[in-house]
């Protein structure tokens, strides 16, 4: 026996029309799902927005109320509530550049010991910097060893190592003065390093120390980037090593220490931590930097108002050095590209 199964053609019709065109309706209605969305278009701005949130909390809001404290006068009579110290204007301002007065006169001479301090530090470290790398080029046994040892003033926690050569600096148990007077016999006396006019050179020491690492590795990666086909070429022409490091390493060096000096001009110019361990709240005058000054003026004072009034002259001077030397950065470049 054959079974046979009919079907009407009308309803096998419309119930497949029926179905397409829920299926196409549905479709074409039916909109990204909001987590797609969000992946699309949103994702890149949600994983910024922790950065976003700590950089108000942490940079952009204490900046804007230090701007706002430089406009008033705020003593130590308005600590529990800042916000009724009169405002001033700009006689915070007017104050701290009033370089015939002692409050100017001691800012002038602090900005003036901050630039000294800073063009030696810069200076040194780069030029460690410049030497280890070009050194450490070649292979040769221990050249890892000697990398990793290089770079462990780098690693260590600043206030560590800070501590450490502050304790080395001490006149009657110091291990500098050990060294100078007791082995070598170099000095008539043990040297007072933490206080006096030495005080200035001990801040430079520690600075380089602690500095010229960081020089070190960037200046070492850029040199990663110099095809080894150059100094083959240039030693076949008859160049020495001085004219292959003149001609060759440090032109391709440039834009790396572009960016490297003025990294290390802003970190030395603002430099906190390593006055204030070694020196403690009042720096000798001679290694009076200008953070540390402000730090004077502002909680040793408490005159916060012409306190915040230096901070943001110190911004302003900060950001006309920066864009000055991104600005002659930039038309080197081009200059040298045509």
């Amino acid at each position: 026996m054959t079974a046979t199964v009919t079907t009407d053609p009308e309803v096998d019709k419309s119930t497949s029309t029926g179905t397409s065109s829920r299926g196409t309706g549905g479709a074409r209605g039916r909109l990204p799902r909001i987590p797609d969305r969000i992946r699309r278009g949103g994702l890149p701005y949600l994983l910024l927005l922790p950065a976003v949130l700590l950089e108000l909390l942490i940079h952009i809001i204490p900046m804007a109320i230090g701007i706002v404290m430089s406009f008033r006068q705020l003593t130590q009579f308005f600590i529990n509530n800042w916000g009724a110290a009169p405002w001033t204007g700009l006689d915070n301002y007017s104050i701290a550049v009033d370089f015939d007065a002692p409050i100017g006169e001691a800012l002038l001479h602090s900005f003036l010991v901050t630039c000294v301090f800073t063009f030696f530090s810069v200076g040194l470290a780069w030029l460690f910097g410049v030497t280890a790398a070009i050194l450490l080029q070649e292979n040769f046994r221990g050249r890892g060893f000697l990398r990793a040892v290089f770079l462990v003033p780098y690693a260590l926690p600043v206030y560590a190592a800070v501590i450490t050569w502050a304790f080395m600096f001490q006149r009657d148990n110091g291990l500098i003065n050990h060294v100078l007077h007791d082995q070598l016999g170099i000095t008539d006396e043990p040297s007072f390093w933490l206080i006096g006019d030495n005080s200035i050179y001990t801040l430079i020491i520690v600075s380089v120390w602690k500095g010229w690492p960081f020089a070190f590795l960037m200046l070492m990666a850029g040199l990663q980037n110099i095809p080894r086909e150059l100094y083959e070429a240039a030693s076949i022409d008859g160049a020495g090593i001085w004219q292959q490091i003149r001609r060759i390493t440090l032109p391709s060096l440039r834009p790396v220490n572009q960016v490297l000096v003025l990294v290390l001009f802003l970190w030395t110019f603002n430099d906190f931590n390593t006055p204030y361990v070694l020196f403690g709240k009042s720096a000798p005058e001679s290694a009076d930097l200008i953070s540390i000054h402000i730090y004077q003026s502002s909680f040793v004072t408490w005159n916060f108002g012409t306190g915040s009034a230096m901070s943001v002259l110190l911004l302003l001077f900060l950001l006309v050095v920066t864009a000055v030397y991104l600005f002659l950065s930039s038309r080197g470049r081009k200059g040298s590209d045509v």
